[in-house]
């Protein structure tokens, strides 16, 4: 069984923001295979199903993004997942708007919810897939500019390309599940 974690923040506010990619990434991948996400566990909402024969749980943690750690790893402990078998689904400032790329291990890329569950595992031995948002349009951003930046909603032409990403990361998924990790790289990175 795999668990699949999109990161974001909880609540209608943050719906659009840069910063809840992987919510909006975890959504069209649960409503693509046809899993609901109606379920509470481990301080998320979650869905399992199958996805490419596998079995899944997908979740949103609902701990604000700074501390999604606390649901990833109860929800590891309550599903008796292996840190080696979840894949964190996150945005990323230093990827172009839509680039995507899958990795294992690694730091947290100063990304607050991958800290948060680095932390909190006491291991980075799990599946990253980074989803590129750009840095925000000033010559050199500082902490506020970047908070004001991921917690911004996306411009239009920004939901344009995120409409076409949000494809190929469940894609990427998929492809993840059936090919394993060096094929996923291979086509997606």
């Amino acid at each position: 069984m795999k668990l699949i974690v999109g990161l974001g923040n909880p609540g209608p506010g943050y719906a659009n923001n840069r910063h809840n990619t992987g919510f909006i990434c975890l959504s069209h991948l649960a409503k693509s295979q046809g899993i609901k996400l109606d379920k509470k566990l481990g301080k998320a909402r979650t869905g399992s199903g199958r996805v490419a024969g596998i079995d899944v749980v997908l979740a949103r943690p609902q701990t604000y993004m700074n501390l999604s750690g606390e649901s990833v790893s109860l929800l590891l402990k309550k599903l008796k997942i292996d840190p080696a078998d979840l894949v964190v689904i996150h945005d990323d400032l230093d990827l172009p708007p839509g680039k995507i790329r899958l990795r294992r291990n690694g730091g947290s890329g100063g990304h607050k919810g991958v800290e948060s569950i680095v932390a909190c595992l006491q291991s980075q031995d799990f599946l990253r897939l980074r989803v590129g948002i750009g840095r925000p349009p000033v010559a050199e951003p500082g902490e506020s500019d970047i908070i004001h930046y991921v917690l911004s909603d996306f411009s239009k032409e920004e939901e344009t390309v995120l409409n076409e990403v949000i494809t190929r990361v469940s894609q990427a998924i998929i492809c993840l599940l059936t090919n394993g990790l060096t094929a996923a790289m291979n086509k997606y990175n």
